[in-house]
């Protein structure tokens, strides 16, 4: 009916958060969008999972869009880069939002335990890769 995509629904009552994500300090709770879209993009609620922290390694992704939206707490980025041009340490809290542009060095610093953010990719399967510093 709709073209290349089907209509999708999910609510926070109905979702659960699970541990099997990208990062095992966090906890992801998929909003439908990968199955609605058939996997070009996905969006996921991320949260801390209180008490674990961070090794701050550095990677990048594979992936043709990231952003990123704080909806709760706050969390240090560190990218690649000219601190006029986003590099170095990034504190984002409740209400920021932040477009990774695609294939960015960075890393998770650090992030309180009651952090939770909304991120959005494309597509919604993407390669992970180990970085060195910048």
């Amino acid at each position: 009916m709709w073209k290349n995509q089907a209509f999708t629904v999910t609510h926070a009552d109905d979702g659960k958060f699970e541990g099997q994500g990208l990062r095992p300090f966090f906890e992801y709770r998929d909003l439908g969008i990968k199955d609605g879209t058939k996997g070009k993009f996905g969006a996921h609620v991320i949260r801390a999972v209180p008490g674990m922290e961070s090794p701050a390694e550095w990677h990048s992704h594979d992936l043709d869009f990231q952003m990123v939206y704080i909806t709760r707490g706050w969390v240090v980025f560190e990218y690649e880069g000219p601190k006029e041009h986003g590099g170095g340490e990034q504190i984002l809290r409740e209400g920021s939002c932040v477009l990774q542009p695609p294939g960015i060095k960075h890393r998770e610093v650090r992030h309180s335990d009651d952090m939770e953010l909304i991120e959005i990719i494309s597509p919604a399967d993407f390669d992970t890769m180990d970085e060195t510093a910048p």
